[in-house]
């Protein structure tokens, strides 16, 4: 083990130097970047489409290749799943990164390369430990072992040789051998797919181990930390894990369980770093404890781009390079990636809080969305499930809105749905099962966290007064046509300002 963590220090030392020059020349790095994917790309059949062997320039990429969604890159990406290569990516691609949020589709799969692999997620979690260790220099969390609650993968139905799973089960299945040394638990329990019996063998086989750093997203960590404390009769994780110093989080956002991370571990020594890593690339890292926003890290084999949020539907939006952003706007995120996504929106929206270095902040989605447990709820979801309850219950709504209701201490989150009937269903507790079931079978990913309402608890159902959510436009001064009721919030701000208006019409 003390090898092992002095090569760690030393490969830590030899990182942050690089992530210094990229911090001091992040323009010219950039178009280093774009300049070697295009290289790499150009004898696929996407390259050989976009002629990517005459693209000389940032200008001349942008000019010839046109922006992507997943519905433009689905034919491509179906097509990898059925084993053929030489698309999108010069190397075989068999991994393929499952997530939801697509309007057509219950998941979508991105192309997981050896190179996205090695250069980007891989680099990623080594550069967060590189740049924790550089502020905290007297750490001792390589003298411990580190705990990341992941996910599960599963043979690719499409092509024997090729897998699917959620991207962090696919970075622990291809982790090397020597880091099974300082983590915990093993991987037959870590890819486990029934997430029950995996929250129980993880919490039994990591109670008495040396855990001095977890990752994980937040709401899910939680479930697993509270299982550990119940297993164990302690009454806070430090009593289990003394040595634990350290929470690298990411995925939703971690203001809801900041209080409650603190309660069950009560010290000011604990510390806390966000990531922004999707299934799509890493892209950056919480690099000072002092602040929330994070380092944009520019080489990791992907090449970024910004389209300001008030022109993301347009037809040619203006889409800005790197030292063409601003700070404080808000921008949708443009990504071409050594995964093989080219001009790729991500659907992430983000805003720069710094520049030289260049730091974001995550503000939110493109479009309206509720992901505070990791279920990414979007309207298109919500809209087809409501259709669906409202027909079999014969039941007509006027206008709705729903937002999350964050975990207590002896209670789960879950979902507020506030509904101004024009007709109402006869039972509205029938209404929520449909409802929900509906929900389930669009998005695999709250079908996930509702897996015997181990996160997610079942829906909770308000009905308010006829006007409460004409009397709230009222209020904001959006009376009129152009301006609608936000459908899904990742916050509370709407629905308990509806809830207020509501209580006062009762009063009347």
């Amino acid at each position: 083990m003390p090898i092992i963590n002095s090569i760690i220090s030393w490969l830590n030392v030899k990182r942050v130097y690089q992530i210094n020059f990229f911090k001091q020349y992040p323009v010219d790095v950039q178009k280093e970047t774009l300049l070697k994917l295009l290289d790499k790309a150009k004898n696929t059949e996407w390259g050989i489409k976009y002629n990517y062997k005459s693209i000389q320039s940032i200008e001349e990429y942008k000019q010839r290749v046109p922006l992507q969604d997943y519905e433009s890159l689905k034919p491509y990406i179906d097509r990898l799943r059925d084993g053929e290569q030489n698309l999108l990516w010069y190397e075989k691609i068999k991994w393929f990164a499952k997530s939801s949020g697509t309007t057509n589709n219950k998941s979508k799969f991105i192309p997981v390369s050896n190179e996205s692999l090695e250069e980007c997620h891989f680099r990623g979690g080594k550069d967060t430990l590189a740049i924790y260790t550089e502020n905290y220099p007297e750490t001792k969390i390589f003298k411990g072992k580190s705990l990341t609650l992941g996910g599960s993968h599963h043979i690719n139905n499409f092509n024997s040789e090729s897998y699917y799973g959620d991207l962090s089960a696919i970075l622990i299945q291809n982790l090397p051998f020597w880091v099974e040394l300082i983590r915990t638990p093993n991987v037959s329990i870590t890819l486990m797919e029934k997430w029950e019996e995996k929250i129980e063998q993880m919490a039994q086989a990591t109670v008495k181990e040396n855990v001095t750093n977890i990752a994980g997203v937040p709401s899910w960590t939680l479930v697993l930390l509270k299982h550990v404390l119940e297993l164990s009769k302690k009454n806070n994780l430090l009593e289990v894990w003394p040595n634990l110093e350290l929470f690298i989080h990411g995925g939703v956002s971690f203001s809801p369980y900041k209080e409650q991370f603190k309660k069950i571990i009560p010290s000011e020594k604990m510390n806390y770093i966000e990531t922004y890593n999707a299934s799509e690339g890493f892209f950056s890292i919480q690099d000072d404890p002092n602040y929330e926003d994070m380092l944009l890290m520019l080489d990791y084999g992907i090449y970024y781009e910004f389209i300001p949020i008030e022109n993301v539907n347009d037809e040619n939006p203006n889409v800005l390079s790197l030292d063409q952003v601003e700070i404080n706007k808000n921008y949708a995120m443009v990504i071409s990636t050594n995964g093989g996504l080219w001009r790729y929106i991500i659907g992430d929206t983000v805003k720069f809080t710094s520049k030289y270095p260049f730091r974001i902040n995550i503000t939110g989605r493109i479009k309206h969305f509720i992901n505070a447990f990791g279920e990414e709820l979007i309207i298109d979801n919500a809209e087809k499930a409501l259709q669906i309850a409202c027909e079999k219950t014969n039941s007509y709504i006027r206008e709705y809105t729903a937002a999350p209701v964050y975990m207590k201490d002896n209670s789960k989150g879950a979902h507020q749905w506030l509904f101004e009937f024009e007709k109402p269903p006869k039972n509205i507790e029938y209404f929520a099962e449909v409802l929900d079931n509906a929900l389930k079978s669009l998005n695999s990913d709250y079908e996930a966290k509702r897996y015997k309402n181990m996160t997610i608890d079942f829906p909770i159902i308000t009905c308010v007064k006829y006007g409460t959510f004409y009397k709230w436009l009222k209020l904001k001064g959006k009376l009129g046509g152009q301006h609608k009721i936000p459908r899904l919030a990742n916050s509370r701000d709407y629905i308990d300002e509806l809830l207020q208006i509501n209580e006062n019409l009762n009063d009347k």
